[in-house]
């Protein structure tokens, strides 16, 4: 049966404009984007036989374009445009960060920090650089590969937040094994960036590791 036979609340889009997006399942806000499904199969079809296929929301929207063009029916065009659909959601987050305060909106610091940092295939150190009301100025990744203490200069972090006239900082990483759990090298750092910015009258208000669907604040832990 086609999508246009079901009934109205029970069709994607109507059901998301009567009820909005967040009453919407994975498979039928998926179904939105696709717009049309394959020969005997309709877009709400193909998108749970893609979400079964591929176990969650977050490894389908993962997937590089090989692998996402290789369901039937999916090709460049709509890879494109789901990485469009993707940066915008992560310049969503980086404007209301921008627009509000950062400190008072932990959730949103940290979905955004996961957003941009989670699919690296190898360890990135990051610094959010945030003004004297705690709004996010910038945004910058400063180091790549192994983060370790040889890794992570703390002068080019003070370097760049002298740059941006920053007033303080929140510091991120990732673990591409998906354990946020830091490890001591982690800890070092901390402190090491910790003193190095205080010289300066920055402050470290958090370094925060992302693993894969879960993060951890040191902050939280009381190391800062």
């Amino acid at each position: 049966m086609s999508i246009r036979d079901w009934p109205d609340d029970e069709r994607p889009r109507e059901k998301l404009l009567q009820r909005g997006a967040a009453a919407l399942s994975d498979a039928e806000l998926l179904a939105i984007f696709l717009r049309v499904g394959v020969p005997g199969r309709s877009a709400v079809d193909l998108a749970r036989d893609m979400l079964k296929q591929h176990g969650c929301l977050r490894t389908l929207l993962s997937l590089d374009q090989a692998a996402f063009c290789a369901t039937p029916g999916l090709g460049p065009a709509k890879y494109v445009q789901l990485q469009a659909v993707l940066e915008l959601a992560r310049r969503h987050l980086e404007e209301t960060l921008q627009h509000g305060d950062a400190i008072q909106s932990v959730a949103d610091t940290r979905r955004y920090l996961t957003s941009r940092m989670r699919h690296h295939y190898h360890e990135v150190f990051a610094c959010l650089f945030l003004d004297n009301k705690n709004r996010v100025i910038q945004y910058e990744e400063l180091f790549y590969g192994t983060i370790d203490s040889s890794a992570v200069h703390p002068r080019q972090v003070v370097k760049r937040a002298l740059y941006h006239n920053a007033a303080a900082a929140i510091v991120a990483h990732n673990h591409p094994s998906g354990v946020a759990e830091p490890s001591r090298a982690d800890e070092l750092i901390t402190l090491r960036l910790k003193e190095a910015l205080a010289l300066i009258d920055v402050r470290l208000l958090d370094h925060i590791v992302i693993g894969d669907g879960q993060t951890v604040s040191l902050a939280e832990r009381g190391l800062l």
